[in-house]
């Protein structure tokens, strides 16, 4: 499959909302800066190597009108009023959306380092297999050193056969599940048509009161559904900076 069929109807939403709050910045998350770029332009920057069909739906929140000012009127915004998880977030994109869109790829402005290799990677595995959510993955050998940051993340749980079975967090998770070295960094590409059909089944039943995206893995397992999960290019993609500690991990570990 060449990268012109692979990026057919592919709709790319990124979620940039977030304030950042942990980073000690007034800035919102997605004008973190990473070697002089914000963590959003160095996601479009990827992007525009790729001549997707349609512009990325960048969905944003706190401070929006810097959000905008710093990268440019050209992008399609959608707002999220108030910050109600990342499933809520998706919701708000979904009136600006191209209406050819078939598959809908979310990524979050905290993976800067998210490469042209693991978009076309993950897509490339949607396209061929059509399940209702692909998955992008982290294999690490251990959680040592910088790789320390990704402990916290949920487990891709896979059968005997290798077939992705379900993603457990990690609060969630039993001892054996906590030593698996696959995990879940956030990055996802929908069935448009199932997207649409059960995000608005989401509950906000969590302690933060939010709609997690996350939930929509477990609803699929629990439809009969297929995932797929394919690892990334480079784990380094998977760092998700969360303070300035991290965001000094990120920096010391690219490439």
């Amino acid at each position: 499959m060449n990268d012109k069929d692979i990026l057919q109807n592919v709709q790319v939403v990124i979620l940039a909302a977030g304030k950042g709050k942990r980073m000690e910045s007034d800035l919102p998350k997605a004008l973190t800066p990473l070697f002089g770029k914000p963590f959003l332009r160095h996601i479009l920057n990827t992007l525009s190597e790729l001549g997707l069909p349609a512009k990325p739906v960048i969905v944003v929140g706190h401070k929006k009108e810097e959000v905008i000012k710093a990268i440019g009127e050209e992008y399609s915004y959608a707002h999220q009023k108030e910050q109600l998880g990342t499933g809520h977030a998706v919701m708000s994109a979904k009136d600006h959306m191209h209406p050819e869109h078939e598959t809908v790829l979310v990524l979050s402005t905290d993976q800067p380092l998210i490469s042209r290799e693991t978009i076309l990677k993950i897509l490339e595995k949607h396209k061929s297999e059509k399940p209702a959510i692909t998955l992008g993955t982290v294999v690490v050998p251990d959680f040592d050193d910088w790789r320390s940051a990704m402990m916290h993340f949920g487990r891709i749980v896979r059968d005997s056969s290798g077939k992705v079975i379900k993603n457990v967090e990690w609060k969630d998770a039993t001892e054996e599940e906590k030593e698996i070295k696959e995990v879940n960094p956030a990055l996802y590409a929908f069935d448009r048509d199932w997207l649409w059909e059960n995000i608005n089944k989401l509950q906000n039943h969590n302690a933060q009161g939010e709609y997690y995206l996350t939930d929509l893995i477990k609803m699929a397992f629990d439809q009969g559904k297929s995932v797929e999960a394919v690892p990334v290019y480079d784990i380094i993609e998977g760092l998700q900076p969360n303070s300035k500690q991290e965001l000094e991990i990120l920096e010391n570990a690219a490439p």
